[in-house]
């Protein structure tokens, strides 16, 4: 699992729609490759929002499955490469935010 969400301005997402679409499965490719998990296990939303002007225009959320070697450091090189990839298909830099699930207690149904 990750369970990410793209957060993306109204305005932004109409006026690069086709780019955003275009990234969706490159984004899931790599969310499997940094996270190593196989892409049944991905869930992946773009939502349209109204947000205040100095805040960023985009911004990615994801849940993650948290195990030893899903350290803060590598989650933090995750980020990284998540951010450096919608960059350029978004023209503009979001903010990446990560939450670890407990592996415990996490549920889901399919």
């Amino acid at each position: 699992m990750p369970n990410m969400k793209l957060f993306v301005d109204h305005h932004l997402l109409a006026s690069r729609e086709a780019e955003i679409a275009a990234l969706l499965a490159p984004l899931r490719e790599l969310a499997c490759s940094e996270l190593a998990v196989p892409a049944s296990a991905c869930q992946l939303a773009v939502i349209g929002v109204v947000g205040l002007p100095d805040q960023p225009l985009a911004n990615m959320e994801f849940q993650y499955l948290a195990t030893p070697d899903r350290t803060p450091e590598r989650i933090s090189q995750v980020c990284a490469a998540f951010r450096a990839f919608l960059s350029a298909p978004l023209g503009t830099t979001p903010a990446i935010r990560s939450t670890p699930l407990d592996p415990a207690t996490y549920v889901a149904l399919k």
